[in-house]
């Protein structure tokens, strides 16, 4: 009998009943489905919120971190405090320190402030420094060690207002809390105003804080995340060159050719349980197996690449051994049915197309390294480290620096306010690197595919 003719259903009360027409079971069965779909909405929605919320927070706290205030002054480069031989010897100009070069700097401000009308309310020139930035001295000291001839004249120097005059500008610092600091006063944020109005101060990009490196505590205004990023960069090389080609060849082992067997079952279950092994013990691992038996040196990013290595070895293992499943078995059986060795039709077959899924593992599992912080603190790699660039490429492997991570975290544990608008700038910086690196694995997966 076909459906044409088929008289329909009947009722238990003998009256024919509709396909079109729904009954109680099916009404509660639709509104069960659609209420789920609300729960659903409901979680997304949840999600969502608290995403925006968090990218917020951080842009909202760390974008203040990418300019900075400076203050443009001329200043006379005195012969009879620099240079009091007149011979320009280098080893006589190093004999000054930058205490000698701190006089300059006041001098130059009292007479800058003359000369644009504003009154400074302090009876000595000093007092005017509280507004300069600690690394001005050294910084006109770098200039004439590398400028000897500029010795006697008047050179403009754009220098970085103190951290206090930064945040007073960026709305950090207030008046009111001025009164119970005894680093700056209101007398000197007045000064700051007008110095503002006649041209003298003000506030433009900081590309020190990309490219420079960290500072002490008495110059936060200083401090940069451009050396903690090589040490990220030299750690990741290593994790790199070391993670991708073991993880491969563990996993097409372990997958196409071990013996299925206790000792490769206790493996696969080792390296599950390796990948939710907590960071920091890794990072005890390596500072007892690198440092303390193999004598590497401490904080270098040698040392950091092999701790997460080990960390992001079971990751790499357990995604390679995905992707190698993902590839339907009828390649293998038409790759050996047409003569190739196993070793070939492993090579020239199933590997490139398990490539992709490969490469989004390796990528994931870096962004997953390059994130870490427990590790690295454990062995020494903290943020204080990272103040010169290596030089070369063998010191930049041995060398102490810093990592990111370690230096976002470290600049956040700091007193002084800026510091912790540092710390939300590099977590900016931080996740840009990591966005990246997610959408070249994703690029890489679409351009590699093949679908069958």
């Amino acid at each position: 009998m076909t459906d044409a003719t088929n008289p329909g259903p009947i009722s238990a009360g003998g009256r024919k009943s509709s396909l079109y027409a729904l009954d109680a079971r099916t009404r509660s069965r639709n509104a069960a489905e659609g209420r789920f779909k609300v729960y659903g909405i409901i979680a997304i929605s949840i999600g969502l919120i608290f995403l925006a919320a968090l990218l917020y927070a951080i842009i909202r706290n760390g974008v203040p971190a990418f300019t900075q205030t400076f203050v443009s002054v001329p200043i006379e480069l005195t012969e009879a405090k620099l240079d009091k031989n007149g011979n320009r010897d280098p080893a006589d100009l190093r004999k000054v320190s930058t205490f000698g070069y701190a006089p300059l700097i006041d001098t130059a401000l009292a007479r800058a402030l003359d000369e644009a009308g504003i009154e400074s309310p302090f009876e000595k020139d000093k007092d005017l420094r509280d507004m300069i930035s600690a690394s001005a001295p050294a910084q006109i000291r770098d200039y004439v060690l590398a400028n000897p001839e500029q010795i006697g004249s008047t050179v403009e120097f754009t220098l970085l207002a103190s951290s206090r005059v930064d945040g007073y500008f960026k709305g950090r610092v207030t008046r009111e809390a001025l009164a119970r600091d005894k680093n700056l006063d209101a007398e000197h944020l007045d000064i700051a105003d007008a110095m503002q109005e006649a041209g003298l101060l003000k506030r433009s990009f900081n590309w020190s804080f990309i490219f420079g490196a960290d500072a002490s505590e008495s110059r936060p205004e200083q401090a940069g995340l451009g050396v903690s990023m090589l040490g990220s960069l030299f750690m990741m090389f290593v994790v790199l060159v070391l993670t991708l080609p073991i993880g491969v060849a563990a996993s097409i082992y372990l997958e196409e050719f071990a013996p299925k067997n206790r000792w490769t079952d206790l493996i696969e279950v080792n390296i599950s349980n390796l990948a939710a092994v907590p960071s920091i013990v890794f990072g005890i691992l390596g500072l007892a197996v690198f440092i303390q038996f193999a004598g590497l040196p401490q904080s270098a990013p040698l040392v950091g690449g092999l701790v997460l290595t080990l960390m992001t070895l079971p990751t790499i293992i357990i995604s390679t051994r995905a992707s190698l499943k993902a590839v339907p078995p009828s390649i293998r059986d038409a790759a050996l049915g047409v003569g190739a060795s196993k070793m070939q039709a492993v090579f020239h077959h199933v590997l490139p197309l398990a490539a992709p899924g490969i490469l989004t593992g390796t990528i994931i599992g870096l962004a997953q390294a390059l994130g870490e912080t427990a590790p690295l603190l454990l062995i020494g790699m903290v943020g204080y480290i990272a103040s010169n660039v290596p030089d070369g490429i063998a010191a930049g492997f041995l060398s102490p620096n810093s990592a990111m991570p370690a230096q976002i975290y470290e600049w956040a544990k700091r007193a002084d306010p800026a510091y912790y608008e540092r710390a939300w700038g590099g977590i900016i910086i931080l996740l840009v690197v990591l966005i990246t690196m997610n959408t070249v694995a994703v690029i890489l997966r679409r351009r590699f595919e093949r679908r069958w």
